[in-house]
C-alpha cells in the first residue's frame, strides 16, 4: 500500500461530537502517512438487531480530502439553502453539461427510499 488510503485505527488528530437525536455525528480529522490532513465524517446510529437480540451501533462514514473542502462546503451551503428555502441557488458557472448531470444525480436519488430515517 502506498499510504494514500486513510488507516481505520489511525490517531486522531481532532475530534468533535455532535450528538442529533437518535444519531452521533463524529467529525475527526486524521493524517495520512505522507502527514496530509483529512477529515472522517461518521455517522452512528444505535439500532436494536432482532437476530442477535442486542443493540448494536451502524456507522456510515464519508472519508473528506482537503482538496476537496470548498467543492463540498460549496455543495453543502447550497442543499441547505435549497432545504431552508425550497429554491436552489443557482451558480452561473455551471455548464449545461454539470446541470444534466445534476438532474440525472437527482432522478437517481430520487428513487431511493429512507424508510428508517427517524
Amino acid at each position: 500500500m502506498d499510504g494514500s488510503l486513510p488507516k481505520e485505527r489511525q490517531e486522531d488528530i481532532y475530534s468533535q461530537a455532535i450528538r442529533a437525536g437518535k444519531r452521533t455525528y463524529f467529525l475527526d480529522v486524521k493524517s495520512t502517512k505522507s502527514e496530509e490532513l483529512y477529515l472522517t465524517i461518521t455517522e452512528s446510529k444505535r439500532r436494536f438487531d432482532t437476530e442477535l437480540g442486542k443493540f448494536r451501533y451502524e456507522k456510515h462514514k464519508i472519508f473528506l480530502f482537503k482538496e476537496d473542502f470548498e467543492k463540498f462546503t460549496d455543495g453543502l451551503k447550497d442543499v441547505i439553502r435549497f432545504i431552508e428555502n425550497g429554491q436552489p441557488h443557482n451558480t452561473p458557472n455551471t455548464s449545461d453539461s454539470e446541470k444534466d448531470t445534476l438532474d440525472e444525480n437527482l432522478k437517481i436519488h430520487s428513487e431511493i427510499s429512507f424508510e428508517d430515517l427517524d
